[in-house]
């Protein structure tokens, strides 16, 4: 999981300027990212694109599509590598009310593993690339978040207006 996180604030970094994310912010940012629960394993590489766009998400203040599910590992260079269980994961999302399903386009294979009618309600979105997952999984650009540091004087402020 860990290295799922830095790989995905690495490949972020990476492409800041094609996301419009000024490279000089993360000389300002301290990011931690905490996975709750965490006596409960949890298999890492297949959180790639989900921490990636998260990371996006944050940084552009572009939310990501609510109706999305993802799965995939990502390289350092930004490509999506295929990943197991996607048969489950992909009913898990469709019982959960997910209307769209984001997966490696190196898994199209698994795409007979699952029932017929699962298929018919899903739309999927095949990712070579992390910019593919961007493209299909965030929405239109908003105002990007702004950080006030705890204990500031514009953060205490905020707290007394």
């Amino acid at each position: 999981m860990r290295e799922s996180a830095q790989a995905a604030l690495s490949v972020v970094k990476n492409r800041a300027s094609s996301l419009g994310i000024d490279p000089v912010r993360f000389a300002k940012l301290d990011i931690h990212i905490h996975v709750p629960a965490g006596a409960t394993p949890k298999d890492g590489p297949s959180a790639g694109v989900a921490m990636f766009m998260a990371l996006a998400s944050l940084l552009t203040g572009r939310n990501v599509r609510n109706d999305t599910a993802m799965t995939g590992e990502i390289s350092l260079r930004g490509l999506v590598l295929p990943v197991g269980g996607v048969k489950e994961k992909v009913i898990a999302a469709q019982r959960a009310g997910i209307k769209r399903v984001m997966l490696p386009a190196r898994n199209r294979r698994d795409l007979e593993d699952i029932p017929g009618e699962t298929r018919r309600q899903l739309e999927f979105v095949w990712l070579e690339h992390v910019e593919d997952a961007v493209a299909a999984g965030l929405e239109s650009a908003q105002e990007p978040l702004a950080y006030t540091p705890p204990n500031s004087a514009a953060h205490l402020a905020e707290l007394i207006a």
